[in-house]
């Protein structure tokens, strides 16, 4: 019978790309990490893995077990969640990646709460974008993910992870001083002549606000990137550029800018928690999720 830990190691060969980035992840030497694949590809009876430049690619047939021990790891994290389910109190560690502007307006409260109700659940928090937490959670470097969406976003969602809705949070366009009453419309076509300030190149954010733009017939002039909220919101006041700002940053509060409307279909974000298939179960997982849920702030 195959070895479920060689396995492993073979899956997280495929999402890392590296023997050195395994043998960190599980805490053993590269040669360790080398030996337990050869050991692997005797008992395989076929090889497992072909250098590839500087990292490593996987045969057919290590795809093969790939596939089938993502599945015999998802009924082991239903299996997981079963037994935490059976438990009288709830306890562990939940390693939750959350990206800025939810870190700011919700975590605190949903921490507060957990430590009030479930003491004895240890939650590690780390400030991470979606696009970087999203693989770390499939290589289980993560249990939970705080995520956003955008709307005609068509990147691929990975098929081993499930997600469930937070809430639904508008979107709006903020321009810089001094700034008249104009209408929405009129205010994207100004917006049109004025310098920006997006997210970076290859996020879910970035994607859609140019598509925003394409889509009302002008390519922005993006002259500040960042994934720091608070930095847009300062561009924006100090008069430096134009941003997209979500609801969510005034935490309940009156907005500080002058904010306009985005067209119909546009002018919203849907944010989520992600986990593993198999773990959605999980008391804990739920435990958290419900509490970031009750801690969101309106309007969002």
């Amino acid at each position: 019978m195959l070895d479920l830990q060689k396995l492993r190691v073979l899956r997280e060969l495929k999402h890392r790309g590296t023997l050195a980035a395994v043998a960190r992840a599980l805490s053993y030497t590269p040669s360790a990490i080398s030996q337990q694949l050869s050991m692997l590809e005797a008992e395989v009876g076929a090889p497992l893995r072909e250098q590839s430049g500087r990292g490593v690619r996987l045969t057919a047939q290590a795809e093969i077990l790939v596939a089938h021990t993502e599945i015999v790891l998802e009924q082991l994290e239903r299996a997981e969640a079963e037994l935490a389910a059976s438990m009288e109190e709830i306890a562990g560690t939940v390693r939750l990646a959350c990206f800025q502007t939810a870190a700011l307006a919700v975590l605190p409260a949903a921490l507060a709460q957990l430590q009030r109700t479930h003491p004895r659940l240890r939650v590690e928090t780390t400030q991470v974008e979606p696009e970087h937490a999203l693989p770390k959670l499939m290589t289980r470097d993560f249990d939970l993910v705080v995520a956003e969406e955008y709307p005609y976003d068509a990147e691929a969602r990975q098929p081993n992870l499930e997600r469930r809705e937070l809430c639904v949070g508008s979107m709006r366009l903020a321009l810089p001083p001094p700034s008249v009453a104009v209408s929405d419309r009129a205010a994207l076509r100004r917006a049109a002549a004025l310098p920006w300030i997006m997210e970076p190149v290859g996020t879910a954010a970035r994607r859609w606000a140019m598509a925003l733009c394409r889509e009302a017939g002008f390519e922005p002039d993006v002259r500040f990137e960042t994934t720091d909220v608070n930095a847009h919101l300062r561009c924006v006041q100090q008069g430096h550029a134009v941003a997209l700002l979500p609801d969510l940053l005034w935490q309940g509060k009156p907005p500080t800018l002058n904010l306009y409307e985005l067209p119909q279909g546009w002018g919203y974000r849907r944010i989520v928690t992600a986990v593993r298939k198999g773990g959605g179960q999980q008391p804990a997982i739920r435990l958290c999720h419900e509490a970031l849920e009750a801690a969101l702030p309106g309007p969002r």
